[in-house]
């Protein structure tokens, strides 16, 4: 169902995607190319934010803080999940692995390096802080908007 409280839990988080994508870049190898990175979570973001924490709007400030945390950690594992999988299936475009189970078993190491490397208090005090903040901004809009 279409409120203004989802569409702000959900543009919210699109903004938190889009600037924990630009504080992971600095932290890549010199010659990374990011393509639709940033973007790519910021769709993340948007969608995450409707689901997770736009479908517990409205039961108080405290359990928004807590549904901001739970929709930051949700961003965090798909944005590493998508972006572990695209490593992998570009990898595999090149034949690097002997069959399918190598694959997967490359995605999730490479998910892992991401996570090791996202791992820094900016990164991640900026999602789970910026998740909170999208919920509770969503919760205060549910007061005034339906």
């Amino acid at each position: 169902m279409l409120t203004a409280p989802r569409l702000v839990a959900a543009l919210m988080l699109g903004m938190v995607g889009f600037l924990g994508s630009e504080l992971i870049k600095p932290l890549m190898p010199e010659g990374t190319q990011f393509g639709w990175f940033s973007l790519l979570n910021l769709g993340l973001g948007v969608i995450t934010g409707w689901v997770v924490i736009g479908s517990r709007i409205g039961r108080g400030i405290v359990p928004a803080i807590n549904n901001g945390l739970t929709g930051a950690v949700a961003l965090i594992f798909w944005g590493l999940f998508t972006q572990a999988g695209y490593e992998m299936l570009r990898l595999s475009l090149r034949r690097r692995y002997d069959g399918p189970v190598e694959a997967l078993t490359d995605m999730f190491r490479i998910g892992m390096d991401h996570a090791q490397t996202m791992a820094t208090l900016p990164v991640l005090g900026t999602l789970l802080i910026g998740g909170a903040i999208a919920a509770v901004l969503a919760e205060i809009s549910s007061r005034y908007w339906r």
